[in-house]
């Protein structure tokens, strides 16, 4: 078998890819990952590549890379990137935008949030096949006995709780039914928080000549 990380470069040597052609992960339209490694270019030395696109308000979940470091680069739009330091568990939150970079050591867990539509940025890994262990397979695969009887949850709830996820693993989030039923959520609440209908303004009444006659008491 093929062993990508020790095997030298096929006789004829590899220059140009595109990336376009290389789809990792597709959300949909607006949101999808292309991918490059040594697979698709064989003069790569240890180095990797995702190319992300996001629009506003998605998110690549949460996840680390157990082999590799990740240097984060904006092309366009704006992003956070949320990283945990394992030995403090402090949470940084880095705002990026076109010509920033944020680095993401290797094993740290972090998430990228997008701030704008048409975010599009890198995720650069120092290993030719970065490796990933992704928070919806953690919460999927988890028996919820287990949730249960290590954090006292109601295993029926954890389920519940879980059920968007089953059978999927999300990378870019979130899905397009939960967004919809995000918006349907939203308009409704904003339907019902409508402030009433404030009343016509109170004018004293009025009358015209010739006036009404009062009789006179002294």
């Amino acid at each position: 078998m093929r062993d990508p990380y020790t095997e030298q470069p096929a006789a004829e040597p590899q220059y140009f890819f595109n990336l376009n052609t290389n789809r990792l992960f597709t959300r949909n339209d607006q949101n999808y990952i292309n991918r490059l490694g040594r697979d698709n270019l064989n003069t790569l030395g240890d180095v990797s590549l995702l190319d992300i696109y996001l629009s506003n308000g998605h998110v690549v979940e949460p996840h680390y890379h157990q082999n590799a470091s990740e240097l984060v680069y904006c092309i366009s739009g704006a992003a956070e990137v949320s990283l945990i330091n394992p030995f403090t568990n402090e949470r940084t939150t880095l705002r990026i935008t076109p010509g920033e970079v944020v680095s993401v050591p290797q094993g740290w867990w972090h998430w990228d949030t997008a701030l704008e539509n048409n975010t599009h940025f890198l995720a650069i890994f120092d290993a030719p096949y970065p490796e990933y262990i992704l928070y919806s397979d953690l919460l999927s695969k988890t028996p919820a006995d287990v949730m249960a009887q290590t954090y006292c949850i109601d295993p029926e709830a954890w389920e519940q709780a879980i059920a968007p996820l089953q059978g999927e693993t999300i990378i870019i989030g979130p899905t397009d039914e939960c967004a919809q039923q995000q918006q349907q959520v939203q308009g409704t609440m904003q339907q019902n928080n409508k402030p009433a209908q404030k009343p016509l303004p109170y004018h004293e009444p009025y009358y015209v000549y010739p006036y009404p006659r009062y009789p006179y008491y002294y």
